[in-house]
């Protein structure tokens, strides 16, 4: 049983510590649009579309879906270390 625990124990970790990484990574990148003012005129222009049609918007809401994904994985690589450790109590 301690090898099963082991392998399920690594396996915790390295998924929830990329799942971390790639999911702070992208939420950055999520942010990034709505940090950096951009060109004035493209701004005017842009303002006139109704919110869901706005590039910034769209570019937003995909990445943080995205990080979100990222961040439930992290969440499961938890689970398999949780279960690891019930497997050597």
């Amino acid at each position: 049983m301690s090898a099963a625990a082991l392998v399920l124990f690594t396996c915790g970790l390295v998924l929830a510590r990329i799942g971390l990484v790639r999911g702070y990574a992208v939420a950055r990148q999520a942010i990034a649009p709505l940090v950096h003012q951009g060109d004035p005129t493209r701004a005017a222009i842009e303002a006139l579309r109704p919110l869901p049609f706005r590039p910034k918007v769209r570019t937003v809401v995909v990445r943080a879906v995205i990080a979100i994904g990222w961040l439930a994985i992290s969440l499961y690589g938890l689970y398999f270390v949780v279960r690891a450790l019930t497997l050597l109590a």
